[in-house]
C-alpha cells in the first residue's frame, strides 16, 4: 500500500519489453534493419503517449523519468528566455522536491521563484496566481496530483489564467497520468511532465510534453536524440513498457480503485481523533493521507508492517531523512500533525481482503499506540 512510491510492473508490459532486451535489440539511431526496428517500436510508442493527452507525436520527449522531466521543463525554460527577461517562476509550496530544488538552484542562477501559499485542502488560490503574474513571469509550474495529500488542482481554471497572462503553464501529472484527465489543448498546458513506473510499467523512463513554439534550452547534451532536444540513447524496452502501460489503463480499473479508497478513508476515520489531509471530493483515486495527532506515524508504519501492510509517512524520495513534511505543515499541521500522519496508496492490484485487513488492524493499532503516548489526551 506505497503505490505512491512505485508499482507493479504489470505482465503485459513485461511480455511487450521481451523482445527489445534479447531479439530486436538495437539502437534506435543505427540505420540498419535492427537499428530501424528499434527506431519503429519508439515512435508507436511516442503515439500512444501522445494520443493519452491529446498531442501531437513530435511534442512528446522521452528521459530518464519524472524528475530528468520536471529538471528539464524549469531549467530549460529559464535558460532558453532569460536573455529576454523573463527570469520570474511561480510555483507552490507543495510541490515535489525536484521542483522545490531545482527552484532553489534557478534562483541561484538570477531566477526569481513565487511559492504560492495553498488552503487547507491544497488549493491553490487563483486570486493569489492572478496577482503574483508580472510581466517578468516565465512560467506557473504546478503538482497536478500532489504525492503526498492526493489534491488534484483545477487544470482548466489555472491555464486559463495562463494563457490570458500570456505565460507558460507547466504540470508535473507523475502521480495523475492516466489516473485523472489530462488535454493539452483543451487546459491551456505547454508542458507536461508524466512517467513511467506510477501507473504499472518500468523504473527509468518518463516523457516531458513540450507545446510546439516553446522556447526550450536542451537539457541534455550529446548525440542529438530525441529530436535534438534530449540527447542520450533511447531506453528503448523502457518506453516500449511505459506505452504498453498507458494503453492497458483502464477506467473500469479506476472506478474500482476509487470505490476502495472510498472504502478505505471511512474506515479510518471511525477511528477517533483523526483527520483526512487534502480533499476528499477532488483527490487521486489511489491516495489516503490522515493524521492520527498524537501518535508518531512512524510507530504507526512499523506495526503495520508486521502485519505486511506497507505504507509511508509521506513522500518516498524524502522518507528516508527526519525533515518534516513540507506538504503537511503548508496545509497548516503543527509538528504533532504532522508527524502523525501515515500515506497509504493502493492500485489495480490491492485487493478487497488486503483493505480489510487494513481496516481490522489500524484501529489496534492506533489504541494501543494510543496507550503509550505520552501526547495522548
Amino acid at each position: 500500500m506505497d503505490n505512491a512510491a512505485t508499482t507493479q510492473v504489470d505482465q503485459e508490459v513485461v511480455k511487450a519489453m521481451e523482445q527489445y532486451f534479447i531479439k530486436d535489440y538495437g539502437n534506435a539511431s543505427s540505420v540498419h534493419m535492427m537499428g530501424r526496428e528499434a527506431k519503429l517500436a519508439v515512435e508507436k510508442a511516442r503515439d500512444v503517449i501522445a494520443g493519452s493527452i491529446g498531442a501531437k507525436s513530435d511534442e512528446i520527449v522521452f528521459t530518464s523519468g519524472g524528475t530528468e522531466s520536471n529538471n528539464f521543463a524549469l531549467k530549460g525554460l529559464f535558460f532558453a528566455n532569460k536573455a529576454n527577461g523573463k527570469t520570474h517562476i511561480i510555483t507552490t509550496k507543495i510541490e515535489h522536491d525536484c521542483i522545490l530544488n531545482s527552484c532553489k538552484w534557478l534562483e541561484s542562477q538570477g531566477a526569481k521563484v513565487t511559492y504560492l501559499n495553498i488552503d487547507k485542502e491544497g488549493f491553490v488560490n487563483l486570486e493569489e496566481l492572478k496577482k503574483s503574474i508580472t510581466p517578468e513571469t516565465l512560467v506557473v509550474s504546478i503538482i497536478q496530483g500532489n504525492n503526498e495529500i492526493g489534491t488534484l488542482q483545477d487544470l482548466e481554471a489555472i491555464g486559463k489564467i495562463c494563457r490570458e497572462k500570456g505565460v507558460y503553464f507547466h504540470i508535473d501529472a507523475c502521480q495523475s497520468y492516466t489516473k485523472s484527465y489530462i488535454n493539452v489543448k483543451r487546459q491551456n498546458l505547454d508542458l507536461v511532465t508524466m512517467n513511467s513506473h506510477k501507473i504499472h510499467g518500468p523504473k527509468g523512463v518518463g516523457a516531458l510534453y513540450i507545446r510546439d513554439g516553446v522556447k526550450i534550452e536542451p537539457f541534455m547534451h550529446g548525440g542529438g536524440h530525441e529530436r535534438g532536444r534530449r540527447s542520450g540513447t533511447e531506453n528503448v524496452p523502457g518506453i516500449v513498457g511505459f506505452a504498453k502501460a498507458v494503453k492497458i489503463a483502464s477506467e473500469r480499473d479506476l472506478k474500482r480503485i476509487t470505490k476502495m479508497r472510498d472504502k478505505i478513508i471511512e474506515g479510518i476515520l471511525k477511528i477517533p481523533n483523526t483527520r483526512l489531509n487534502g480533499s476528499w471530493q477532488k483527490r487521486l483515486a489511489n491516495n489516503i493521507n490522515v493524521s492520527f495527532n498524537n501518535i508518531e506515524g512512524e510507530s504507526i508504519g512499523g506495526y503495520l508492517e508486521s502485519y505486511g501492510i506497507l505504507t509511508s509517512t509521506g513522500s518516498a524520495c524524502a522518507s528516508h531523512s527526519l525533515k518534516r513534511s513540507h506538504v503537511l505543515k503548508a496545509l497548516g499541521l503543527n509538528d504533532l500533525e504532522i508527524n502523525s500522519s501515515i500515506r497509504i496508496t493502493i492500485s489495480k492490484y490491492t485487493t478487497e481482503e488486503e483493505a480489510d485487513l487494513l481496516l481490522s488492524v489500524l484501529p489496534k493499532i492506533a489504541e494501543k499506540l494510543r496507550r503509550m503516548s505520552p501526547f495522548a489526551n
